[in-house]
């Protein structure tokens, strides 16, 4: 991990009801080079679908669960069954969790293939996550705008950017009192791959 982290990370991003801070260079530019490759190679990525006005669609991204045995995360209709954490991933979380002090024991990981995969507005808010979830989300790839909104605040939203090496990490109330967002461009921009860990009660 690069000890010089930005300082982005020494400030809440959110100005009220709840906490999300960004640490811009978790890992350094080499290492998550690395770090990118093995993610690409070693996933077990899938395509979801999602129903909406009555036809089956797909989501657009590919995604991945990974987690303790019985560990199973539902959304959007879809039944997550955790798949174990593999070398790759295992390093990543005992990294984040010696940083935040926190146990982390399931990730969903999203490969945007290119610009037109993105994800809507939504909260992690799920049973499963728990009243008040820490939520430590990494990106290796691509630099994609990532973007809250308040749920009752609607003039209130912030666009940050997701760097190759980052840590968003969200807590506290944010997941009830905001939505965020992984919006599509028309900007060609590199493949970003997207890990999210969580804790499942």
């Amino acid at each position: 991990m690069n000890n010089q982290l930005n300082i982005f990370g020494e400030n809440n991003l959110l100005p009220f009801d709840g906490e999300a801070y960004l640490y811009d260079n978790f890992f350094a530019a080499e290492e998550s080079d690395q770090l990118l490759e093995q993610l690409q190679t070693t996933i077990s990525w899938k395509q979801d679908y999602i129903k909406m006005y009555g036809k089956q669609l797909p989501l657009p991204r590919l995604t991945a669960w990974y987690g303790d045995e019985g560990k199973t995360y539902a959304y959007s209709g879809i039944i997550n069954i955790p798949l174990p954490f593999n070398t790759c991933l295992a390093a990543i979380k005992e990294r984040v969790e010696a940083f935040t002090k926190h146990r982390f024991n399931a990730a969903l990981l999203n490969f945007y293939r290119h610009e037109k995969d993105g994800m809507g507005w939504h909260s992690d808010d799920e049973k499963e996550l728990g009243s008040n979830p820490v939520i430590a989300s990494f990106s290796f790839g691509g630099s994609r705008n990532f973007q809250f909104k308040h749920k009752t605040e609607k003039k209130s939203t912030i666009t940050i950017t997701l760097n190759h090496g980052s840590l968003l990490l969200m807590k506290g109330s944010a997941q009830h009192h905001w939505l965020h967002q992984l919006p599509k461009t028309s900007k060609a921009i590199a493949p970003r791959i997207n890990i999210t860990f969580r804790q499942i009660q």
